[in-house]
C-alpha cells in the first residue's frame, strides 16, 4: 500500500497541480537546488525560471502513483503531464521526485525517469 503524501512534499504536488509559480517557488530554501534532466539548478532565482518556464509554463501535472519515505527523503513517483516537448520520451512519462526537506523548506529536489532494474 502507498502511504499517503502529506507535508511540503504534498504541498509541492498540490502547487505544481495548481500551476502556483509563487506557490510552488516558496516552498524551496534560500540555498536549495534541483536537478532536472541532469540539470543542476541552484538557488531561488534560478528555481523560479525553471518553475516559470518548465513546470507552470509546461502545464505540467503530477499523478501520484506511489509513496515511499527513505530516511530523510520523500520519494514520489507520479505519472507526468503537459505541453513539455515529449521527443524521445515514451507515451507515459513517470517520474521519480526525490524530495529533501529541511526547516520546512524543499532544500533538494532531484526529477529522475528511471529504468526497470535487471535485479
Amino acid at each position: 500500500m502507498t502511504p499517503k503524501l502529506t507535508g511540503i512534499a504534498a504541498d509541492y504536488v498540490d502547487a505544481v497541480n495548481a500551476h502556483d509559480t509563487d506557490a510552488i517557488v516558496s516552498l524551496f530554501a534560500p540555498d536549495a537546488y534541483v536537478n532536472d534532466a541532469r540539470r543542476e539548478i541552484r538557488g531561488l532565482d534560478s528555481i523560479q525560471r525553471w518553475v516559470t518556464k518548465e513546470i507552470t509554463g509546461a502545464n505540467v501535472t503530477m499523478e501520484v502513483l506511489e509513496t515511499l519515505r527513505h530516511h530523510d527523503e520523500t520519494i514520489v513517483r507520479s505519472r507526468y503531464e503537459g505541453t513539455f516537448d515529449r521527443a524521445g520520451l515514451p507515451d507515459e512519462i513517470v517520474l521519480t521526485d526525490y524530495i529533501r526537506v529541511h526547516a520546512a523548506k524543499i532544500v533538494s529536489l532531484v526529477v529522475i525517469r528511471n529504468q526497470p532494474s535487471p535485479y
